[in-house]
């Protein structure tokens, strides 16, 4: 029966309010808007750029070699570590708990010729397990090297799609034969255009692979630019890291603790400090949007407080009748929380509008739309803003209500 006559009462209040419960639903539509949007515009940089380090592999660790800092075992500082393509296999044997090791040999200055159109390229040779671990995926009609391919020492390429095109232009190569410094390779795949953030030897897009064997067979080179390990979990890149020191250090005799010997980049550490990064985004973006929506909030507690205010007489004469307190405050909260709904539900409508038509606006050739992402609603922006929503709403309503419930009856006959 209590809770029937706080809402009589309410409805009575909000029909003789109406212009000024429009205004205050628009201002708390446009702060929902705001918020809604700053924050799914966050969410969808925060995927890209997640997408982005992904594309180049996870749980990696890119190692370069260098030279020793101190003295070992009679041998002398200075001494360059140079690892070599039969460490690959040695590497697996030791560490039997990585996911994955391989090896790689750059030559940025290889010549390739397609019929009459020849250019300088970046051509990678390294192990087959590369095209799986580091997101190289094939386009249709095509594929990555095999274990028997990098057996049997073959002619085999992978093309990066932007190479590919500079090469071959809009023609599929794959079946062709490509002169790769005067050597006649089989084109057995192109890799499909992919996001990548973080890079070590230029774009991935711009490079050709091939087998490690036929890269040693062909150039006579043994020498390994860099060594890549892949941990099954993040939690375990200190220790594979560690093991992977002491035994390399057990082959070249170094000292393991010498930190100069290897440039190492752990892309486990650097993906934390880049999620650690978005999260202070997003956070800032949260709290401009909420500071936005905190504005129609303090609309809407004006207007509570006006109409307390026009309402003194009549709601001293209800509490000199006998009125509950309950009775002159309910109505009160019950309206601010009302608005506060409509608000945000009118501005939830208008922001999934807004994200849905911009979803369709092609990004494919846009670096800049490209490394923004599409903005993106979560459930979690959702609670968010509907916790904020609910904060406000309270507010609203609770001072002016407290306010209306103190005034004296007595004191509400001498205003005007």
């Amino acid at each position: 029966m209590r809770m029937k006559l706080i809402f009589q009462l309410f409805v009575r209040a909000s029909q003789l309010q109406k212009k000024r419960a429009v205004l205050t639903v628009a201002a708390i539509a446009w702060g929902t808007v705001a918020i809604l949007l700053l924050l799914s515009f966050g969410e969808g940089l925060k995927n890209q750029m997640m997408k982005g380090r992904r594309g180049m592999g996870e749980n990696l660790a890119i190692i370069w070699p260098g030279e020793t800092s101190k003295a070992w075992k009679g041998l002398p500082a200075g001494r360059p570590i140079r690892p070599i393509a039969d460490d690959v296999e040695y590497l697996r044997n030791r560490l039997p708990d990585l996911e994955a090791v391989l090896g790689e040999c750059h030559n940025w200055g290889a010549v390739m010729t397609n019929g009459r159109n020849t250019i300088t390229g970046h051509i990678i040779g390294t192990n087959w397990i590369y095209g799986e671990i580091r997101n190289h995926v094939p386009q249709a009609g095509g594929r990555f090297f095999n274990p028997l391919d990098e057996q049997e020492k073959k002619r085999v390429i992978f093309l990066g799609d932007k190479l590919c095109e500079k090469l071959y232009g809009k023609e599929n190569p794959v079946g062709k034969t490509l002169l790769v410094d005067g050597a006649p390779y089989l084109v057995i795949g192109v890799m499909k255009p992919k996001i990548q953030m973080g890079n070590y030897a230029g774009m991935e897009n711009d490079h050709a692979v091939i087998p490690i064997t036929t890269y040693v067979g062909q150039y006579s080179r043994q020498r390994l630019n860099n060594l890549v390990l892949k941990v099954k979990a993040p939690e375990e890149m200190p220790r594979a890291l560690k093991e992977f020191k002491e035994a390399m250090g057990a082959k070249y005799r170094f000292d393991p603790e010498d930190t100069k010997i290897f440039g190492i980049w752990d892309t486990v550490n650097s993906s934390k400090i880049m999620g650690n990064v978005m999260i202070g985004l997003q956070l800032f973006l949260g709290i401009i949007g909420a500071l936005t929506l905190l504005i129609g909030g303090i609309g809407v507690a004006n207007i509570m407080y006006a109409v307390v205010k026009e309402k003194t007489r009549e709601i001293g004469i209800q509490m000199a009748m006998g009125a509950r307190s309950s009775w002159i405050t309910g109505p009160f909260v019950l309206q601010g929380l009302l608005y506060t709904l409509l608000g945000g539900v009118l501005g939830l409508v208008i922001a999934v509008v807004i994200v849905t038509l911009l979803s369709l606006v092609p990004t494919e050739g846009n670096q800049a739309l490209e490394f923004m992402g599409k903005p993106t609603l979560s459930w979690q922006i959702g609670v968010g803003t509907a916790a904020i929503l609910g904060f406000i709403g309270v507010l609203a309503g609770y001072f002016p209500a407290r306010r209306a419930a103190s005034i004296d009856p007595a004191e509400t006959l001498r205003y005007e």
